[in-house]
């Protein structure tokens, strides 16, 4: 069997919350709670929940831009736990970012050629002349405008500034590519075109994508596998047309009946979901999602719910899924 590219063992991450006229440590915000999950070479493992729930915590984690609490994270069986100085340098090269905001992610003084160079002059890879034919390539695959080069970030629409972003993410060729709600800012046609982008690159150049939303509808589009996070902690994992057609734990089930259905007569009845989500600082004893779901019975607030098989390559963690 394949070693998978991507896995992640029971991830943690958690912010201390100080407090008081010293400071004095008082508690954790766990932002990221035993999260395991694996992805495969050219694999696109979606992301799901509402705002808040760690999804892109656990990006920036796996890529070790926050330090993990606890847990392992292995890139091609390379720990990212545990290397660091020249061996961490070597192994960013395979993992990168796409970011939320194309234009907080760009540094305005600089043009599209310098932002999209600056990953080859860091890692210095190639000569002069043969990092200026790359930065050329980037912009004609990622297809930005043949005038693009020497222009500033700020002079683009916000679907030009993600592929902007997108081609300095693929400059260093990564086999991983963390995708942190990319669309999310777009326009809905733009979108489109940013998804089937990410798409033909995937197929062209063999790329894994660890692809973050809160838009189960987009995921699903996206994705082979998707998971569905609450409050740190994966409640849901399987293959995308499972997750969407018959989902087993509540609070997905929640999601789908958030997205909108354009014919009234085909919507099924919607289960709403109570309240808000519970504060990471204060979680609430035995199944995290016990004081929201529909179906919650006095068990789920005694005991914690593991992740167990609901089907195929499909798990959920509810006691009564």
């Amino acid at each position: 069997m394949t070693e998978p590219l991507l896995q992640v063992i029971d991830l943690e991450k958690r912010f201390p919350v100080r407090q008081g006229f010293f400071g004095q440590h008082r508690s954790w915000l766990i932002a990221v709670d035993r999260v395991s999950f694996t992805i495969a070479r050219g694999e696109t493992l979606g992301l799901v929940g509402e705002s808040g729930c760690g999804k892109s915590t656990l990006g920036l984690t796996i890529l070790r831009l926050h330090a993990p609490t606890g847990g392992r994270v292995l890139l091609a069986g390379h720990d990212l736990a545990t290397v660091g100085g020249g061996e961490l340098r070597q192994l960013r090269r395979r993992m990168q970012m796409i970011f939320q905001d194309p234009l907080a992610a760009l540094d305005p003084r600089l043009t599209v050629e310098q932002i999209i160079r600056e990953p080859l002059d860091i890692h210095r890879i190639g000569s002069p002349a043969e990092r200026s034919e790359t930065v050329r390539s980037l912009a004609r695959t990622v297809r930005l405008p043949p005038d693009a080069l020497q222009r500033f970030p700020g002079e683009f629409s916000g679907g030009q500034q993600q592929r902007i972003g997108i081609a300095r993410a693929l400059a260093l060729q990564p086999d991983l590519l963390v995708c942190d709600e990319p669309v999310s800012s777009l326009d809905v046609s733009v979108q489109a075109q940013i998804l089937n982008l990410l798409r033909d690159l995937q197929e062209r150049l063999g790329l894994a994508y660890l692809f973050i939303s809160h838009d189960i509808a987009v995921t699903a589009f996206m994705s082979r596998r998707i998971g569905v996070m609450y409050l740190g902690r994966l409640v849901e994992i399987g293959p995308a047309r499972a997750i969407v057609t018959t989902p087993c734990h509540p609070y997905t089930r929640a999601l789908l009946a958030a997205v909108p259905e354009p014919d009234p007569t085909r919507r099924p009845p919607r289960r709403a979901v109570i309240g808000d989500p519970p504060s990471p600082i204060n979680r609430p004893s035995g199944c995290p999602f016990h004081p929201r779901c529909p179906i919650a019975r006095p068990l789920c607030a005694e005991q914690e719910p593991a992740l167990r098989p609901m089907g195929p390559d499909h798990l959920a963690a509810c006691h009564f899924a």
